[in-house]
């Protein structure tokens, strides 16, 4: 377990294989966060699954607890590369509660990442945001260098559909 970045009454920490109930907390507030209960929710990894990812050395999710309640986290991976010997680490998902928001607990989750990042002799922490999402837009902004690129989804296998998003992009899911 990593020291973890405490802030305010927040405090930050990676989770490990251990942490189930926690790693399934941290889904339930990303599907209400991303007003995406399916993904998040309708088909949780096995027990198995999760203590195997958790306890893997290229994936990383750090929970902001509020006493025993997880009110925010990140989903990361680090990413190996092959021109150079280092890595860069992809912040897949990151989500606080809305009652949690505008707190700095986003800021204190990149904050823990940087640092988990720094020990592992991580090149850069990087994220992608969608246009119409302001807040997230602002705070990698505050942190960081933007760069402007595209994101395709390339399916990779006929047994997928493409389904809209809130926002009204297009997906990649598996059918049920």
């Amino acid at each position: 377990m990593t020291q973890g970045y405490k802030h305010i009454q927040t405090q930050i920490r990676r989770l490990s294989a251990d942490d189930e109930p926690q790693m399934n907390a941290l889904l339930s507030v990303l599907g209400e966060a991303f007003d995406d209960a399916q993904t998040y929710g309708a088909h949780r990894p096995r027990p198995a699954y999760l203590r195997q990812l958790l306890a893997s050395d290229y994936f990383m999710a750090l929970a902001a607890f509020e006493g025993s309640q997880v009110v925010g986290g990140l989903a990361a991976y680090e990413l190996k590369k092959f021109e150079q010997e280092r890595s860069e680490i992809y912040i897949y998902d990151l989500a606080v509660a809305a009652t949690h928001r505008r707190r700095g607990v986003a800021t204190a989750l990149i904050r823990e990442l940087q640092r988990l990042g720094s020990e592992r002799g991580a090149y850069v922490l990087f994220v992608q945001a969608d246009l119409p999402d302001a807040p997230a837009i602002a705070l990698y902004s505050k942190l960081g260098v933007r760069e402007d690129v595209l994101h395709f989804d390339i399916p990779v296998c006929s047994g997928r559909q493409r389904r809209s998003t809130a926002d009204g992009r297009e997906r990649n899911r598996r059918r049920p």
